[in-house]
């Protein structure tokens, strides 16, 4: 038997009080234990300014660290803020960590939206989608070992088969559009904001309009990001998440004000309570059944690390097989 989609989680390595290193060391243990799992991929988001998003400005030294201390899982980034980054440098740590990893790295890339951010690097906001597909085009050359920056240079060491390892996150139809013609993976986020209708209605549109405008010979690949909180019991899944997401919703400038917890749950399309209710409601969920990667993140909810840890062994040995996905070791050949 085969499963239809890949499970993965994503951190955004956040944490609570001033122990940064603790933090990190945090999260590095998420990977080995989702490793152990039989996660197939661990994700990081890239934070220059935390601003309540996370804290990981360096996603690819992280990920080196990962790969060092892991055996199976993918390693995969979602996003690095391309604009903010040289694309050649980039790939070079790119391709560091894939040889290092055995070929586990996934890319995935962005524009990014923090101002604070682009301020910092000396780039220009405005011009953030133009600045995200110009450096695309150098990283895909620089990945398929062509000449970049000048003449007869290739990055070392040679990197190789990343046609399929690209991902792009989108937050509309047209950039879903966008990535299809790109021949990018496609990332959609755990929410969609600024919007008030329910964030699958408004995504599967726009996986719709990937997988309509997709030319490539090999099959496309939807990753879906969402919150997933699996605990004893709704009760207790509240007790650790509930004061995190209002908080955070409450910072969103595409959220309504003075929203109560329960929109601010529903605005972050969340997913949490006993792993049967979550079952329960991501069947119902609309973009899954066409995604490939189902995305699993705590964020914004910052759980203490043994809460985190349980959360990831329920959704990995209860919630993911009720969807029918299998670990790696239980599967089938393909």
């Amino acid at each position: 038997m085969t499963t239809r989609f890949r499970l993965g989680f994503l951190t955004h390595v956040q944490g609570r009080g001033d122990d940064v290193a603790q933090t990190y060391r945090n999260a590095q243990e998420l990977f080995v234990v989702a490793d152990e799992l039989g996660f197939d991929i661990g994700w990081v988001a890239q934070h220059h300014v935390p601003l309540g998003g996370g804290g990981l400005s360096s996603p690819w030294t992280f990920l080196a660290h990962a790969a060092a201390r892991t055996s199976r899982i993918r390693l995969g980034t979602a996003i690095t803020v391309l604009p903010l980054e040289d694309p050649v440098r980039l790939a070079e740590d790119i391709s560091v960590v894939d040889l290092l990893s055995g070929g586990r790295v996934e890319v995935g890339v962005g524009s990014g939206g923090s101002p604070a951010e682009y301020a910092a690097f000396g780039r220009d906001i405005a011009r953030k989608r133009e600045l995200t597909t110009e450096g695309l085009a150098v990283l895909r050359r620089a990945l398929a070992n062509e000449e970049v920056g000048s003449t007869g240079f290739t990055i070392q060491p040679p990197a190789s088969g990343f046609d399929d390892r690209i991902w792009q996150g989108v937050f509309s139809a047209a950039g879903a559009e966008y990535a299809a013609a790109a021949g990018s993976n496609l990332l959609l986020n755990r929410a969609a904001y600024g919007y008030d209708e329910p964030t699958d209605d408004v995504q599967r549109p726009w996986a719709d309009a990937y997988l309509a405008a997709w030319t490539q010979p090999r099959p496309p690949r939807i990753g879906l990001s969402r919150f997933v909180f699996p605990a004893k019991d709704r009760r207790t899944a509240l007790a650790h998440i509930a004061a995190d997401v209002h908080q955070a919703a409450q910072r969103f400038s595409g959220f309504p004000a003075a929203l109560d917890v329960d929109e601010a749950l529903r605005r972050f399309h969340s997913f949490y309570g006993h792993p049967d209710e979550i079952v329960e409601a991501l069947s119902r969920e609309r973009v899954l059944p066409v995604a490939t990667d189902l995305i699993t993140q705590f964020n914004p909810a910052v759980p203490d690390q043994d809460v985190a840890i349980r959360a990831l062994e329920l959704i990995a040995t209860e919630v993911a097989p009720a969807l029918g996905w299998h670990p790696a070791a239980e599967r089938s050949p393909r």
